[in-house]
């Protein structure tokens, strides 16, 4: 993998700086659910990963977590205990935003309630980010419902920032979307899809709008399966089976709600109907309903449906029926 990363050099943004390896060194802010399978993912790859939270506690229970989802991998995916190892030893966690001075990439993956709030926190996040790293250090935003533009309005280099969203946080994710930002210079728009490329991601181009592509597409889709569902007209698991058998997706929209987590959807849902006040982006009450409870999918073992401690479906969740 050295190899590899070596041919990345001479791609850093500052032109008077001698060649130094790009994205040896990678920054993530937020050790929640996001944050970890994002490090995860990068850490694969043979890179160097700085995570970041508000307390140790947080941070070693990141571990705790990083660890069990490897072990997953291991008996479902035959990911060998070595190579568990590895991706863990160049994981690191860190209170302290200097720990960011050396990377060359910092994204900001934190988890929010509202959305004046997640823009306020998010856009705080990053003007700190900027005091702590250097000139050339790309800062990215994982957020899809929070334009860059926007969020970056504070900052003094505006230049080298771009929103960066991992469709799913998952390391079997396929496809990034990188937003350019009104101010985003094109050397720091192409370095961004030169790191999404070494992570083996296919990079979407999307123009700065809140939700961008994925986003603005699976909010409807899931709160029309839940408008269905209300209505009597089909069963749970017939309607995730017409869209699997149907339609050939993987997962039915009921599934997709429990692998994203039905609380994020629910953030998204408000987020895009405090933008746009269309409709078709106002939240179903199951989801309100489900969220309320604490059952927000797979990650808490209940959602539409239920799992087992491995993530597995289990059955219906019969309090729907209630």
């Amino acid at each position: 993998m050295s190899g590899s990363i070596e041919k990345l050099e001479d791609y850093g943004l500052g032109q008077d700086t001698k060649p130094k390896t790009l994205f040896s060194l990678v920054g993530i802010v937020g050790a929640g659910s996001v944050g970890q399978n994002i490090a995860r993912m990068v850490s694969s790859k043979g890179l160097d990963v700085i995570f970041l939270d508000v307390s140790q506690q947080k941070i070693d229970q990141a571990y705790v977590e990083l660890a069990k989802e490897l072990d997953r991998m291991i008996e479902r995916w035959g990911m060998t205990n070595s190579e568990k190892l590895s991706i863990l030893s160049r994981i690191k966690g860190t209170t302290d935003y200097n720990r960011f001075s050396k990377c060359d990439i910092v994204i900001e993956a934190i988890k929010s309630s509202t959305r004046e709030h997640s823009h306020d926190v998010r856009a705080k996040i990053l003007q700190t980010i900027e005091s702590h790293v250097g000139r050339d250090t790309i800062i990215a935003t994982n957020s899809s419902t929070q334009v860059i533009t926007e969020l970056t309005a504070d900052l003094t280099y505006k230049d080298r920032c771009v929103s960066f969203h991992f469709l799913t946080p998952e390391a079997d994710a396929r496809v990034v979307e990188i937003v350019k930002g009104l101010h985003t210079s094109q050397v720091a728009y192409e370095n961004s899809i030169k790191f999404a490329n070494l992570l083996g991601k296919k990079v979407i181009p999307v123009k700065e709008s809140p939700g961008i592509i994925s986003t603005r597409l699976i909010v409807p889709f899931i709160n029309e399966a839940c408008e269905i569902l209300m209505e009597g007209i089909g069963k749970m698991e017939d309607i995730d089976t017409t869209m699997k058998v149907g339609f050939g997706l993987p997962l039915g929209p009921f599934e997709m709600a429990d692998k994203i987590g039905l609380d994020k959807i629910l953030k998204w849902c408000e987020n895009l109907y405090d933008e746009f006040g269309d409709l078709k982006y106002k939240s179903s009450p199951l989801l309100k309903k489900l969220v309320r409870a604490n059952q927000w999918g797979r990650r808490t073992g209940k959602g539409f449906y239920t799992y087992n401690k491995d993530g597995i479906k289990i059955s219906k969740n019969t309090s729907l029926e209630d």
